[in-house]
């Protein structure tokens, strides 16, 4: 018995626990009478006879199962996302049963349920991927391949019918709003990057200059976001009244030119703020043996400061690429474009399913951007062993 209980994972057996409750208690979808007006929740109890969820509870109830006990990391991880894609091809053959006989405007949305399940399993699932410790590329591209089931299976029409996917449908420039989030964030991230990290090494040489630089770059950092937009947007416009030739380039008090200039401002602190520390965290008996084999103090820069110092570099650039993947989405509500446009407008018309189609994407791409992330920086500890 004590053998048993040994293996019992803790963590696990609770997640197991909210799972098992939130897939009998909580409604999987909501049947509504139209877009914005509320829906009633459809619980499983109304779903469990269909084909779909016959085949998904038995795997379910496996996988919830493997996650009790704390070796079996690999039977968690593949049956957890396997009962993940199962629930997704459930849902979306259901909406066609619970459509019948309603009026045209009727809409299935996702209920509590399924987003709680959907929190709850991919905790499950990266729970076992931290534990099982896999080599930083084989866990991308494992990630990644499950990314693709998914988006494969909603690219069939299986969720054609949900309000999501309508949504989405309703939206012609929804990829033209995606480019535009990118080209934001990239378009704020570089400038920093070739003005912070010369900064950041000029911080780390000089306590004089680090003792004036960064308590500036502390004070930009706590001013909110939309004071900030608004901050800025006075002095572009008046930039761009007085000079008209500025306004024919983008350079105006709204639109993309407040957002990339604030943008670039928070992500200053990070990038220079990590560069420092890197540089600061360099062994000085490795210094000074590079000094010592005769390199120039530019050799020494890039082929032995630069590398070593690298990883906590990249650590600052997560913290950049999420945040701003984050504020762009804020940019919207001054013109900026990219997916908060979806957030504001569903706010506007109290349409959940829209703002949800500027959230998920920007949440998407924060995940994704924070694990190509981490990839790099164990590729490049690695190689600095």
């Amino acid at each position: 018995m004590l053998s048993v209980l040994r293996r019992v994972d803790r963590l696990g057996l609770t997640l197991s626990l909210a799972s098992a409750l939130a897939l009998v208690l909580l409604p999987l979808v909501n049947l509504q009478p139209n877009r914005i007006l509320p829906g009633q929740g459809v619980a499983l109890s109304q779903l469990w006879q269909q084909n779909s969820f016959l085949i998904f509870l038995p795997l379910f109830l496996l996988a919830l199962l493997s996650a009790t006990f704390s070796r079996w990391l690999w039977p968690r991880l593949m049956i957890s996302a396997a009962a993940l894609l199962l629930l997704i091809i459930a849902l979306g053959n259901s909406t066609t049963l619970l459509l019948e006989d309603q009026p045209p405007f009727a809409r299935v949305s996702l209920g509590s349920g399924f987003w709680t399940l959907l929190l709850l399993l991919g905790l499950l699932m990266t729970d076992a991927l931290i534990k099982l410790k896999m080599a930083p590329l084989p866990r991308l591209a494992l990630v990644a391949i499950y990314l693709g089931a998914i988006f494969a299976l909603l690219a069939s029409g299986l969720w054609d019918q949900i309000s999501l996917m309508l949504e989405y449908h309703n939206q012609e420039r929804f990829w033209q709003q995606g480019g535009r989030h990118l080209v934001l964030v990239a378009g704020s991230i570089l400038p920093a990057l070739l003005i912070g990290v010369p900064l950041g090494i000029r911080c780390h040489r000089s306590p004089r200059v680090r003792a004036a630089i960064l308590p500036v770059l502390s004070l930009l950092q706590t001013i909110p976001s939309l004071a900030m937009f608004g901050l800025l947007m006075i002095p572009l416009s008046l930039l761009a009244t007085s000079f008209p030739l500025l306004s024919e380039f983008g350079i105006r008090g709204i639109g993309a030119a407040p957002a990339l200039l604030a943008l670039f401002l928070y992500s200053l602190l990070p990038i220079v703020s990590n560069t420092a520390a890197g540089f600061d965290g360099l062994d000085p008996a490795v210094l000074q043996a590079a000094k010592g084999m005769g390199m120039s103090r530019r050799q020494r820069l890039w082929q032995v400061e630069l590398p070593l110092a690298l990883p906590v570099m990249l650590s600052g650039l997560r913290i950049v690429l999420t945040m701003n993947i984050g504020l762009v989405a804020v940019a919207g509500l001054i013109g900026g474009g990219g997916y908060g446009t979806y957030i504001f407008q569903g706010l506007g018309q109290t349409a959940t399913d829209l703002v949800l189609l500027g959230t998920l994407p920007t949440i998407l791409l924060a995940f994704i951007a924070a694990m190509a992330i981490d990839t790099l920086i164990a590729l490049t500890q690695r190689e600095t062993r």
